[in-house]
């Protein structure tokens, strides 16, 4: 039987498994026995990957959470409970990296919806905020192919409208935007 040191005690992995089971069962007090032993190097794991300890304990909390709800689908012969619970705690964790990127985006998300139609798209580029990630991305691209995103995506138009606007063959027009959209998901990434 493997012991690992947590915090101020030590759970076997057949403890954490038995644990997990009577929370299935809508045992509370397992619950707390597996929070008040697991919790602390559940933040450390969190916290070496969202880098702050408020949202590394965020992190926890929700894995809780999720522990507690989805305690009746673990399966002990597809794994440890211990590795069960971290997995919940590290996809958790990568979870809110993933929406926290895409809400940073901007600095002001109304920034770009707000353009007026007469709005050239280096206007509206240049009214996001300097420390922008998507500003800077959007300026990693030719002037050209960055008119064609903005104005798709502030605008609404489609790759017809996009090409007739632009006067360019309806291919370039797809092409461009396929190969900026995915230049913008590599930066920002």
């Amino acid at each position: 039987m493997k012991c690992l040191a947590v915090g101020y005690a030590m759970l076997s992995d057949d403890d954490v498994t038995r644990l997990i089971g009577r929370c299935a069962g809508g045992d509370r007090a397992a619950l707390r026995q597996l929070f008040e032993r697991e919790a602390p190097r559940m933040i450390g794991v969190a916290e070496r990957i969202v880098r702050r300890r408020a949202l590394a304990e965020e992190v926890a909390q929700d894995a809780f959470v999720l522990i507690w709800r989805k305690a009746a689908s673990f399966n002990a012969a597809l794994g440890s409970g211990r590795t069960w619970l971290y997995t919940i705690v590290r996809n958790r964790a990568l979870n809110i990296l993933r929406d926290e990127s895409r809400t940073e985006l901007a600095a002001d998300p109304q920034d770009l919806e707000m353009a007026s139609e007469d709005e050239d798209a280096e206007t509206m580029v240049a009214r996001l905020g300097e420390a922008s990630r998507l500003r800077a991305c959007l300026e990693r691209l030719e002037p050209a192919r960055r008119q064609a995103i903005v104005l798709a995506y502030t605008r609404g138009l489609s790759h017809g409208e996009l090409a007739g606007k632009l006067g360019l063959p309806l291919g370039t027009v797809k092409s461009w935007i396929r190969r900026s959209m995915a230049t913008l998901k590599e930066c920002l990434s």
